[in-house]
């Protein structure tokens, strides 16, 4: 993905949520040359890759596959003294824009509906041998109110609305098309990024970055490369 489609889909994202009054931490708002400056004070976001994540899965460019994130606060699964026991994020999502169908091994999240569109989830379970169970049921809470659903269910969120995932719990996402952009909110235990995603799909995470213009601001995968500091 180009650092200049980069740019302009954070820029993107932080009108939507201006719009829709969602401020982040002033850190949020960071340049590169910000971040450089407050370099001693920045130790806990970089362990635990807080901040801008944008990502196309590998697909070469940022389209209907894809989101911009950002993490508000966040731990280490094996280091409880670092950052928090639990995880946010706000995922941002184009009209008709998604996430691949995956699911977790250690996390359970509740994703909602902050603002905008309307928010669509597809469920499975997963099987033993991490494939799709494309018979099962499956038993989900939303807003604390517990259900069962065949296999392949597709539900819809309208704002303020929310749904909680467990583990082993295929799910995919996406802002319903024709409804407008979308801000999801993301509450879970510990989030890896790096470990606990099991796609579907053949996806990759984090995007390989074309540098043909000045970083706008850095991503949380790629600190150490932009500011020389250890991500764990």
């Amino acid at each position: 993905m180009k650092r200049s489609t980069i740019n302009r889909n954070l820029i993107r994202a932080m009108e939507l949520l201006e719009t829709n009054k969602i401020a982040l931490p002033e850190w949020g708002y960071w340049t590169l040359s910000d971040w450089v400056q407050h370099n001693e004070e920045t130790a806990t976001i970089i362990s635990t890759m807080l901040g801008w994540d944008i990502t196309d899965f590998g697909q070469g460019k940022f389209n209907e596959l894809g989101a911009v994130l950002f993490t508000l606060r966040n731990g280490l699964l094996n280091c409880p003294n670092i950052g928090t026991p639990y995880a946010e994020k706000l995922i941002i999502l184009k009209d008709g824009q998604r996430l691949p169908l995956h699911y977790h091994v250690s996390k359970t999240e509740d994703i909602i509906n902050r603002a905008g569109g309307i928010l669509v989830i597809r469920l499975y379970n997963a099987l033993a041998n991490g494939t799709v169970d494309l018979d099962s049921s499956v038993t989900i809470t939303m807003d604390g109110l517990t259900r069962s659903l065949p296999a392949g269910s597709v539900i819809e969120l309208e704002r303020g609305k929310s749904i909680t995932l467990r583990p082993y719990m295929y799910h995919c996402f996406w802002a319903k098309e024709g409804a407008g952009d979308l801000v999801c909110g993301e509450v879970s235990t510990v989030n890896d990024d790096r470990t606990d995603n099991f796609n579907a799909e053949p996806v990759e995470r984090f995007a390989t970055v074309v540098e043909d213009e000045a970083i706008f601001h850095p991503l949380c995968n790629e600190y150490q490369k932009v500011l020389g500091r250890d991500v764990q």
